[in-house]
């Protein structure tokens, strides 16, 4: 039992010892798997996906795609250059597909690997409400996301299994109570407003991408109102989501516009 406890209580400490500051967010963050060993199993994911799935090659929507994505792209090298972190792009491929899907969604996987669904063109519209989902997207990997829901995931395993060495002397009831109270309090006290803030991150982070390229940052503003529209049925309550409510977002993007220009203005991009 003392051997058991201790093993989770290194691991613990492993996961909390292991965080660096991520330079577009200025933040401690956990990383324990780093881009030498996320990159591959990304990529080879990435192209498992496009053999998998119809991807959409030579029309204007998919040159659309790819032409956004490559001015994101120099968007992101001259912010990170400006910052003093010309390596931190370092193994990054990047690529942009458009894929058929009737989904209204985008992603992008670690390592600049982007995926935009058909079924979102609809709601962006133009250029600049698709450089505000790519933007997004690519922040997420930018801002290494994925790599510390893997971080957070591990570390709420190790401290579930402390709390069941810590009540294994209990009744059944007992621990019972106290697994479902760890369960629902790490679920949305911890892992779903870690999710909220990662997203608001993306959005902060891409409004400056897409004002760096030259596209107007309110546009996100327009996009996100379209989407709002677009959502069907009663929305979930924002503490049980992994994403901002639509209004708050909206709010927060308001707030964060005036920030965005004066950044792309230092590169020598204006807004009317």
């Amino acid at each position: 039992m003392k051997k058991h406890t201790i093993l989770v209580g290194l691991g613990v400490l492993a996961l909390l010892i292991s965080c660096g500051t991520n330079p577009l967010t200025g933040k401690k963050t956990l990383n324990l798997v780093s881009n030498d060993q996320l990159f591959p199993s990304s990529f080879q994911q990435y192209g498992t996906f496009l053999k998998e799935n119809k991807v959409i090659t030579g029309t204007a929507d998919a040159k659309k795609v790819e032409s956004v994505g490559l001015k994101i792209k120099a968007a992101a090298e001259k912010y990170l250059a400006s910052l003093g972190q010309t390596e931190y792009l370092k193994g990054y491929e990047w690529e942009y597909k458009l894929v058929e899907s009737p989904d209204v969604n985008a992603w992008c996987m670690p390592g600049g690997k982007i995926v935009v669904y058909s079924g979102i063109l609809p709601i962006t519209k133009d250029d600049a409400g698709l450089a505000t989902v790519m933007g997004h997207e690519v922040s997420h990997a930018l801002a290494n996301h994925g790599a510390q829901r893997m971080g957070y995931a591990q570390l709420q395993e190790y401290i579930g299994m402390g709390v069941a060495v810590a009540t294994s002397g209990k009744s059944e009831s007992t621990q019972q109570a106290f697994g479902t109270a760890y369960g629902l309090g790490s679920q949305y006290g911890v892992m779903l407003p870690f999710s909220r803030s990662n997203e608001s991150e993306a959005d902060k982070i891409g409004l400056t991408l897409m004002a760096i390229a030259g596209y107007n940052p309110e546009e996100a503003i327009a996009f996100w109102t379209r989407m709002s529209a677009n959502s069907s049925g009663a929305a979930q309550p924002e503490f049980m989501s992994t994403h901002p409510s639509d209004a708050t977002r909206i709010a927060n993007l308001k707030a964060m516009v005036p920030e965005a220009k004066a950044t792309a203005a230092k590169f020598g991009v204006k807004f009317k």
